[in-house]
């Protein structure tokens, strides 16, 4: 009999470590996504809080005291218009999708049209009690003057805005839930008139506004509904794949619509020696990088529905890229709360129009 090998004396500080304790590369990068998610659901709640003081920082430019609660609002606004919107844009998508698609029934996930239209209500009507007080927060509620919103033009928006986003919750509620696109459209109609006051070609500049927000929301609002799509279809992965394939494909054209649209009117309010100068600018600047880093994870998310339709890694890309739209968003609220150039001048080769 062989004699049994004498067993190697234990290292004094170490502890067994028992087979499958260790986490995973795949448990890693879960927690990586989750930490990624948290801080910029955080930075999107700091830009209310924060953003108009850190714009402001070193301008010698001022802003009303609302500054905090309008950013507010109106990023609850943009996301309700995107939500609506995008889950239209998306069910059309849907529906639209070849038959070799094996797509499940019923297709799409439930609707959160509803809970979106009363958001923008609660957020359009918050923004009309500001415009009643003269863009100053209400102290009470004699400060209001309900009426006298139909005499000015902000307050005339205001009502509009409010009325459009009620009549899309109330149709969100039928089984005629695309004619909300038509009050959708009027608030985006309403929201492009606002951002305009200027004097100089106000109709172009408008006209401008409408494409960009729009495309916005279009793109963000579309996301959002594709993956919550994709995740119901987790069983069907030629199905998930062939919507988010072609939600890909037109998302390129809203962005370029995006790009092209944000950059004429940039060049049409800001001078480009001005930029840092101006809160508008900065704020302007942290969007075009939010932006940036969303097209690039864009792209990552394309090229892996290119290589693996049918693995789920391609959808990590897709989610941060949704969160960096949202904070993109808030950051294009921050942008109704500072103050506009007092310099306003319109870029030598627009002055024809």
């Amino acid at each position: 009999m062989s004699p049994i090998p004498p067993t190697p004396p234990a290292d004094q500080g170490s502890v067994p470590v028992p087979p499958g304790s260790r986490p995973s590369a795949g448990h890693r990068g879960a927690l990586a996504r989750v930490v990624v998610a948290a801080v910029l659901l955080l930075a999107g709640l700091a830009v209310p809080l924060l953003g108009p003081e850190l714009a402001l920082d070193g301008t010698g430019e001022g802003t009303g005291p609302g500054a905090g609660p309008v950013t507010w609002l109106r990023t609850l606004l943009f996301l309700a218009l995107a939500v609506h919107v995008g889950e239209l844009f998306a069910r059309a998508l849907t529906h639209r999708l070849p038959a070799g698609a094996d797509v499940p029934e019923p297709p799409e996930p439930s609707s959160w049209a509803p809970a979106a239209a009363t958001v923008g209500f609660l957020s359009a009507f918050g923004l009309a009690l500001i415009v009643s007080t003269g863009n100053m927060l209400p102290s009470r509620l004699a400060d209001m003057d309900l009426g006298g919103l139909y005499g000015s033009r902000d307050g005339t928006l205001a009502l509009v805005e409010v009325n459009a986003f009620l009549l899309a919750g109330l149709l969100a509620l039928t089984r005629h839930r695309a004619l909300a696109a038509l009050p959708l459209g009027a608030v985006i109609v309403a929201e492009a008139l606002r951002a305009h006051p200027e004097v100089h070609s106000p109709l172009f500049g408008s006209a401008l506004t409408l494409v960009h927000l729009t495309c916005a929301a279009l793109w963000t609002g579309g996301l959002l509904h594709v993956l919550r799509t994709a995740r119901r279809w987790h069983d069907r992965p030629t199905a998930a794949a062939a919507l988010l394939g072609r939600y890909s494909r037109l998302a390129l054209l809203l962005f370029v619509l995006i790009t092209a649209t944000g950059l004429v009117s940039t060049a049409r309010r800001l001078p480009p020696e001005n930029v840092l100068g101006t809160a508008y600018g900065r704020v302007l600047v942290a969007k075009l990088l939010l932006v940036a880093a969303a097209v690039a994870l864009a792209f990552t998310a394309r090229r892996r529905l290119r290589l693996s339709p049918h693995t789920p890694a391609v959808l990590a890309p897709a989610r941060a890229e949704l969160l960096v739209l949202v904070l993109a968003v808030a950051l294009s609220a921050l942008l109704t709360a500072v103050p506009i150039p007092v310099f306003y001048q319109p870029a030598f080769w627009w002055d024809w129009f």
